[in-house]
């Protein structure tokens, strides 16, 4: 039977995303590799991070969309708003990869105006990689299991729900979930969970795995089957 291993939240992280895999030994033949999203933002090398993911998808692995995939996505569709939103959330440095030079590059700023941005248009690099994006899972199942970016609505099906419910809810899932799978998912740091940066085992079938690595923290990886957890600082 494969491992099945479970990584989220790498925020631009390459090195640590790389290293991660290696103390793993993952391989595309003998393992499942799923990736719960938030790939780009805050790091250093989110397009570099989303090549990476994009050939891991190419070989076998399951890539789902998080949150700030979502942003990306929606900071090209002409609201103005959500073009700050993903500035003020790490996109800045995201479209400093792909070569765009923003006049005003401090996410603070963004955070504490009411100007909004100039709109800008997708070179060929983010467009690639944008609609790609547009492929990605909200969720993936199985018999026992559901992996998402950032959780599920306590009281409806998850084929049901609104797919900003899945890469944006965090305490009505997290008290809430009463459900017989175990989820697993990341987005909220677990140091909010249990004051830990270790994986998040909650007593409702709930497990976290984002050791805040964004914010200089771990990047885990559970492997779902054994609940042994590998990771990286």
């Amino acid at each position: 039977m494969k491992r099945m291993l479970a990584i989220s939240d790498i925020h631009g992280d390459l090195d640590k995303f790389e290293r991660l895999l290696e103390l793993v030994e993952y391989d595309s033949d003998r393992d499942q590799l799923l990736l719960l999203g938030d790939f780009v933002d805050r790091g250093p090398h989110s397009k570099a991070v989303l090549d990476k993911v994009i050939h891991l998808k190419n070989e076998g692995a399951i890539a789902l969309i998080g949150n700030h995939e979502k942003m990306m996505i929606d900071a090209f569709q002409g609201d103005p708003m959500n073009l700050k939103r993903w500035y003020y959330n790490g996109g800045i440095k995201t479209l400093q990869n792909y070569g765009y030079e923003i006049e005003k590059d401090d996410a603070e700023y963004w955070y504490t105006t009411d100007e909004m941005p100039e709109p800008i248009q997708m070179n060929e690099a983010i467009r690639t990689h944008i609609e790609i994006l547009k492929t990605f899972l909200y969720y993936y199942e199985t018999d026992t299991h559901i992996f998402v970016h950032a959780g599920v609505h306590p009281n409806t099906p998850v084929a049901s729900t609104e797919p900003h419910t899945l890469v944006w809810i965090r305490e009505e899932f997290h008290k809430g979930y009463k459900g017989e799978k175990t989820i697993v998912f990341g987005h909220t740091p677990t140091t909010y969970l249990h004051e830990s940066s270790d994986v998040y085992f909650g007593d409702n079938h709930i497990i976290g795995i984002d050791g805040g690595c964004a914010y200089g923290g771990r990047l885990n990886c559970l492997n779902v089957g054994t609940s042994q957890v590998f990771y990286v600082e």
